[in-house]
C-alpha cells in the first residue's frame, strides 16, 4: 500500500522564505533578519548579524585549516564553536562529518579513515553522519543540502512558524535530530536556544527562561522529565513537543495527557533527514490515536512485505563508498508496521535485531565483534532487554574460552572501543548460543537467558 503525503496543515508557512541557494546561508539570515535572535545560549542572545560576523571569523579558520571538498571532522557537541563551525561549513559548502561526542576515539577514528578513504561526495553534499545497518557496519549517510531543505519544509508545512519560535535543542548536534534543528530554524530565521545536553532536573527552567515554544525529546527523556517533576505543567506558548527516536509506551502517552502536554510523534531515520511522518499538529493533544503519524509534505511510504519503505526530496543521497541511490529509488527501512485506512503510520518494531536504549541505536552485531575481540571470550550474542526508562537495556550471552576474562578486564575492553550506550550492562556466561536451523543467532531465543543475567561488575567482586 501507498500512500502520498498529506496536505500542508491549514496556515502552515513554508519552512524558508529565501531561495536555496541562500536558505542555509547565515550571512543571506543576517541580511533577511539582522537583528532577530538566531541563538540562546546560556541566557545571551545572540543575533543573526552577530552569529554572521563570529561564523565569518571561523570560515577564516577552516579555509587555512582544509583542504577544498573534503568533509571536515566535527565533534557535533553542544557549544557555540561547533554551531558556528557548522555554520561555516554550510557557507563554504564543505560537508560536516558529524562525530558523535560520545564516542570513543578508536569509534571516531574508524569514521574519520572511512570518510578519508571514500570517493568524492555529490556537489550539494552538507553532513556525513555514521548510522549502522543490521550487520553493525557503519555507514556514512551522505544528506544534501536539498535533502536537509526538503525535510525543514516538510515539518514547517505541518507545525508551521511563528514569529516568537524558539527551538530548544538538548540533543546531540552529532544526530540527525539535533542537526535537523539547525537546519529548520536557519532556514527559517528562527532562533534556537542551545544547551549542552539534556538535564531532566533543568528541563523546565529552560523552557521558561528561554521561552520555549518548540521541544524534541526521545520517550526516555520525556519519561524522565515527568518523573523528575511530579507537578510540572508545559506554559502555554510550549505549542508542540517532538517525541521521536523510539516507540512510546500507551503509559507515557497516558502521562502525558495527564499534564496536557501537546506531543507530535515523529518517525524517520538518519538517511531522511530525520522526520517522514508526524502526528498532524492539530492533533497534538491526542497523538496516541495516530500512531506514529501521517506522511509529511513531499513523503511517500509504502509497506512492502511488512517493512516501511520511503522516497521523497529528503531522502540522502546515498551511502558513502557506496553507488548513489537514484532520484526515484524507494529506501528500505528495515522497519516493520502498517498503514490504516486513515493514513496512519503504526510502527511495530524497529530494523531486525536493533536495541534502542535512550532513544540512542545499538546494533548487536557491532557489539558482537567488539565482545568477541576480547581474550577469553569465544562467540557472543547481544539482545535487547525491556525497560520501563531506557526503552531497552543492551544484554549480552557469552561463552568462554579457557580463561574467561574477569568483570573489570571485559568492562575495560568494551570502554576502549565502544560508546557507553552500547555497552552491555548484564551478562551471562553460557555453554554454547542458540542457533537457528540457518545456522545464525537465535535472537528470539536469547530472551530465555534473562534470568540468568547479572550486572556487569567494573571491580572484581
Amino acid at each position: 500500500m501507498t500512500v502520498p503525503s498529506a496536505p500542508p496543515a491549514p496556515g502552515a508557512a513554508a519552512a524558508a522564505a529565501a531561495g536555496d541557494d541562500d536558505a542555509l546561508s547565515i550571512r543571506a539570515a543576517a541580511r533577511d533578519a539582522g537583528d532577530a535572535v538566531g541563538l540562546d545560549l546560556e541566557g545571551r542572545r545572540y543575533t543573526f548579524a552577530e552569529l554572521a560576523r563570529l561564523t565569518a571569523q571561523r570560515q577564516g579558520e577552516i579555509e587555512r585549516e582544509t583542504r577544498t571538498g573534503a568533509p571536515v571532522p566535527l565533534l557535533g557537541t553542544n557549544t557555540l564553536q561547533a554551531l558556528l563551525t557548522l555554520y561555516a561549513l554550510l557557507e563554504l559548502r564543505v560537508p560536516a562529518l558529524l562525530l558523535h561526542p560520545r564516542l570513543t576515539e578508536v569509534e571516531r577514528a574508524a569514521e574519520r579513515a572511512a570518510t578519508a578513504q571514500a570517493a568524492a561526495l555529490p556537489a550539494d553534499a552538507a553532513a556525513v553522519l555514521y548510522t549502522s545497518g543490521t550487520t553493525g557496519r557503519a555507514r556514512g549517510a551522505v544528506l544534501t543540502r536539498a535533502a536537509l531543505l526538503a525535510s525543514a519544509r516538510a515539518s514547517a508545512a505541518n507545525l508551521g512558524w511563528q514569529d516568537d519560535d524558539c527551538w530548544l535543542l538538548a540533543m546531540p548536534l552529532a544526530r540527525v535530530g539535533g542537526l535537523s534543528i539547525v537546519t529548520r530554524c536557519l532556514a527559517a530565521r528562527r532562533a534556537v536556544a542551545l544547551v549542552p545536553g539534556f538535564d531532566a532536573a533543568r528541563l523546565p527552567q529552560w523552557i521558561e527562561q528561554r521561552r520555549v515554544t518548540l521541544l524534541s525529546l526521545v520517550p526516555t527523556m520525556l519519561s524522565l522529565l515527568l518523573d523528575a517533576h511530579p507537578d510540572w505543567r508545559p506554559p502555554p506558548r510550549l505549542r508542540a513537543v517532538l517525541l521521536g527516536g523510539a516507540a512510546a509506551s500507551p503509559r507515557l502517552f497516558e502521562r502525558a495527557a495527564a499534564r496536557q502536554l501537546p506531543i507530535v510523534v515523529t518517525y524517520g531515520c538518519t538517511e531522511t533527514c530525520s522526520q517522514v511522518a508526524a502526528t498532524p499538529y492539530d492533533r497534538r493533544f491526542d497523538a496516541a490515536a495516530c500512531g506514529a503519524g501521517r506522511p509529511l509534505d513531499g513523503v511517500e511510504l509504502r509497506i512492502v512485505d511488512g517493512r516501511i519503505e520511503v522516497r521523497g526530496p529528503m531522502r540522502m543521497a546515498g551511502y558513502l563508498g557506496e553507488p548513489p541511490l537514484q532520484p526515484q529509488a524507494w529506501f528500505d527501512t528495515g522497519d516493520l508496521g502498517e498503514i490504516d485506512a486513515e493514513g496512519c503510520l503504526w510502527l511495530h518494531a524497529r530494523r531486525a535485531d536493533l536495541i534502542v536504549t535512550g532513544g540512542e541505536n545499538v546494533y548487536p552485531a557491532e557489539v558482537e565483534r567488539v565482545l568477541e575481540a576480547c581474550p577469553g571470550v569465544q562467540a557472543a550474542a547481544v539482545f535487547g532487554l525491556p525497560d520501563e526508562t531506557w526503552g531497552q537495556t543492551v544484554a549480552a550471552a557469552l561463552v568462554a574460552g579457557p580463561q574467561p576474562p574477569d568483570d573489570e578486564t571485559l568492562a575495560e575492553h568494551l570502554a576502549r572501543h565502544l560508546a557507553r550506550h552500547k555497552r552491555p550492562r548484564r551478562i551471562c556466561f553460557v555453554p554454547a548460543l542458540p542457533h537457528t536451523a540457518a545456522g545464525k543467532p537465535d535472537r528470539l531465543a536469547l530472551a530465555a537467558l534473562a534470568p540468568a543475567l547479572r550486572p556487569l561488575r567494573t571491580r572484581p567482586a
